[in-house]
Order: structure tokens, then sequence, then C-alpha cells
């Protein structure tokens, strides 16, 4: 495959533009709790509790520049702001859930049990 360019970042195959656009540590995340369900900000927070505000801010502004999700703000006092997914975010969720699966593989693989990470987590 040629490389190719894409707002002025060079891209040398059709993986790593769409990793590009929903990996790292927290837009999968976000797309996996928005795909049943709308949100607002404070439950996204709540629902991913390692995240910090800035990168929350910064990957849900990221998430719907690039049409994975809506934002939508209700003119009322104090604002409210709900997050929906999109028909293109719904295609990642597919993608989301294979890593997912593939995820728990590799866990049980390496000996990794699924059941005490939920535990340990609780403990926490």
């Amino acid at each position: 495959m040629p490389e190719f360019l894409y707002n002025k970042k060079l891209y040398y195959n059709p993986v790593e533009f769409a990793m590009d656009r929903i990996g790292g540590t927290w837009k999968m995340p976000i797309l996996w709790r928005l795909k049943d369900r709308v949100m607002r900000y404070g439950e996204l927070k709540k629902d991913i509790p390692h995240i910090t505000h800035k990168m929350l801010t910064s990957q849900l502004r990221e998430l719907e520049e690039e049409g994975f999700i809506r934002r939508e703000v209700f003119p009322v006092v104090p604002p409210k702001v709900e997050y929906s997914i999109t028909k293109r975010g719904q295609k990642a969720i597919v993608i989301v859930d294979a890593i997912r699966n593939y995820g728990l593989e590799l866990m049980k693989d390496f000996g990794i049990e699924h059941s005490k990470i939920i535990q340990h987590r609780k403990e926490k």
C-alpha cells in the first residue's frame, strides 16, 4: 500500500490510520461505554475513574471531530451536555469488541483470570 497524507500526517497503511482514529488508552473505552446509551460527561468520568479531566475532554473532542461520537448541548442552566455514539462509532464497536475478545483470550493464555481483575478493581 502506498503511503498517504491526512491532516499533514504521513501514514504507511490503513491499520495505522484506523488506530490513530480510535487507538490509545482511552478512545476505545469511551466508545465502548457509549455503544448502548447516551452519557453525560460526569457519568463518563465516574465510569472511567483513572482518566484525568483534561484527557477525557481531549479524547471526547477528538472523537467528536472525527465523527465517532455526537455532543449535544442543551440550553439550560447549568449547562447540560450529552454524548452519544454515531454510525461511524457503531462501526468501530465491532473492532473494539474483537480486540476486547482477543485481549480476554490473551489474558487466559497468560494465566490472568478475568474474575480476579474485576475483584481487584472493586477492592480499591
